[in-house]
């Protein structure tokens, strides 16, 4: 359990170090006074002032924030040309979006070194089988791991859906396989059991590639990119059918918050460290996504009030949307704690955190 907490804490903070490190860069960049960086949010534990910025540990490891001279109002400004308020419009912008963007390079990082170390997943026409079933024709025949499937009754199969239509053609019947240099006789079943075809074989046509390693940098950003925008789609659809759900006044499902994390962090970092760095790649997309989204506290709440005025050509009067801001941290944290409680429900009726997982599969 200790090292489960120390590696959620770590990769916590690693995601939020890299999103506040978008603003802050970007912010000093750009002329603008960061008075504080904080990780958690207050009350402060520990902070210290290094030239003019203070850097933070804070209580609640929900977190993380940038604090901008003059980030919400005029008052107290101090010096006006370094202050965020009084910047353009496409500084400010730039300054909010540059967390989002930090996040959805650390995922292409994270994919990326996952790749440079694991291998390039590239399709063949060569239909191999990845697994047999116990009890199954496929074990009696001596099929194996490793088999590459040439023929079925004499007719070629180069992909997937070729060898299963066959197969499925078949059931009940005999069927000879080219299997590399030999050949199986074998009778697909009619009622395989859930989970199994008819010959209880898994297959695919994805080869592992492992390129020279000067190579390997390059084809796993590539494919970091491929899997940051493939899990971006995926983000989407899930905050689309939570919405969708609460538009029905129904209780969105398999939605989970740091409990979740850090149960799903626990089980990959007993996978192994390449398993741990690609979920960091995929919570890094799920916050990016998460912040862009305009509501109140959040950066797609900030753009939303930078838009607002790039329409009206007036700003919302800064105390308003400060407050509105404020209250949109309040319903956050509310929601928080709401999905942590129910979490910890979940976690302790489990009886493991396995279980708990296995819990949104159903």
């Amino acid at each position: 359990m200790f090292w489960s907490i120390l590696v959620f804490i770590l990769v916590l903070s690693i995601l939020v170090l890299v999103h506040e490190f978008g603003h802050f860069w970007v912010a000093k960049r750009n002329g603008i006074w960061v008075e504080e960086f904080g990780i958690g949010l207050p009350p402060r534990i520990f902070g210290k002032k290094i030239g003019e910025t203070i850097y933070s540990i804070n209580l609640l490891p929900f977190g993380g924030f940038v604090k901008l001279h003059g980030e919400m109002t005029e008052d107290q400004i101090i010096n006006k040309e370094r202050s965020f308020f009084y910047k353009s419009k496409r500084v400010k912008t730039a300054v909010i979006v540059a967390g989002v963007i930090m996040n959805f390079l650390l995922a292409v990082f994270a994919f990326a070194v996952v790749y440079s170390f694991s291998g390039i997943p590239r399709q063949t026409d060569e239909v191999k089988v990845v697994a047999v079933a116990p009890d199954s024709p496929a074990l009696t025949a001596n099929i194996l791991v490793g088999d590459v499937i040439r023929k079925v009754d004499g007719e070629e199969v180069k992909s997937v859906s070729e060898f299963i239509s066959k197969v499925e053609s078949k059931k009940g019947k005999k069927i000879t396989l080219e299997i590399d240099d030999r050949k199986v006789t074998i009778v697909p079943r009619m009622s395989p059991p859930e989970g199994q075809g008819p010959l209880g074989v898994s297959i695919s046509t994805t080869q592992i590639y492992y390129p020279p390693y000067w190579q390997r940098p390059f084809y796993g950003v590539y494919y970091g990119f491929k899997d940051a925008f493939f899990w971006g789609g995926t983000v989407v659809k899930g905050f689309a059918s939570i919405f969708t759900d609460l538009a029905k006044g129904d209780a969105p499902k398999d939605v989970s918050g740091p409990v979740g994390v850090f149960a799903v962090t626990s089980e990959a970092a007993k996978t192994g460290i390449l398993s741990l760095i690609n979920l960091v790649g995929v919570i890094s997309v799920n916050l990016a996504i998460l912040n862009i989204i305009p509501f109140p506290a959040l950066d797609g709440g900030r753009l939303l009030f930078i838009f607002i005025e790039g329409v009206f050509g007036k700003k919302v009067l800064p105390k308003v949307e400060a407050a509105i801001h404020t209250i949109g941290m309040i319903i956050l944290l509310a929601l928080i704690l709401a999905i942590t409680v129910k979490d910890i429900r979940g976690l302790i009726s489990a009886g493991s955190i396995t279980n708990f997982l296995n819990s949104f599969n159903r």
